[in-house]
């Protein structure tokens, strides 16, 4: 397939083809309150849905509480992630040990790549979340803040519901 003139060739193909742009950006004000509360307090606010980009890439803020929680060491097949930690101190579990990551600091996990997350500080902290390719995470994330309060599931239920996520726990 042959560029379009001067485009370089280390960008994918034009997915865009108007001469003058459009009107479709969105902006998500601070304080928009977040659409995902889990009992521990946490909650994860939908940035950009798998959704709303058209599956390029999912974009969550997840706000710790200073509970101790966070998911066990896993990967998944489908997608990477990358960790930004915005405020507090997160530990990150990087394949190997379990370091303590502060604002600014990021991890990429490539599709494949064993990784975990939790606040152990016993104060708030918060993080975004980015998947690509956008998968559905939003329905994971609401039906586990389900699963803690009270959702019931058999054994065989809850490992369909992780492998239908793409979440393969070690």
């Amino acid at each position: 397939m042959s560029l379009p003139e001067g485009l370089h060739p280390g960008y994918p193909p034009i997915a865009y083809h108007g001469e003058d742009g459009e009107v479709s950006a969105r902006v998500r004000r601070a304080g928009t309150p977040p659409e995902v509360t889990y009992r521990s307090g946490n909650t994860v606010e939908l940035l950009a849905t798998g959704a709303d980009t058209g599956g390029l890439f999912g974009l969550y803020r997840w706000n710790f509480s200073p509970a101790e929680t966070g998911p066990d060491p896993h990967f998944h097949r489908t997608m990477t992630e990358t960790f930004v930690v915005l405020s507090g101190t997160v530990r990150l579990y990087q394949g190997q040990e379990w370091v303590d990551a502060g604002p600014g600091d990021v991890m990429h996990v490539p599709i494949g790549g064993v990784h975990g997350f939790r606040n152990t500080s016993g104060a708030q902290a918060s993080m975004l979340l980015h998947f690509a390719p956008g998968a559905a995470r939003e329905e994971y994330f609401t039906t586990l803040a389900r699963l803690g309060a009270g959702l019931q599931m058999t054994d065989e239920e809850r490992d369909a519901f992780y492998r239908a996520h793409d979440n393969i726990w070690l």
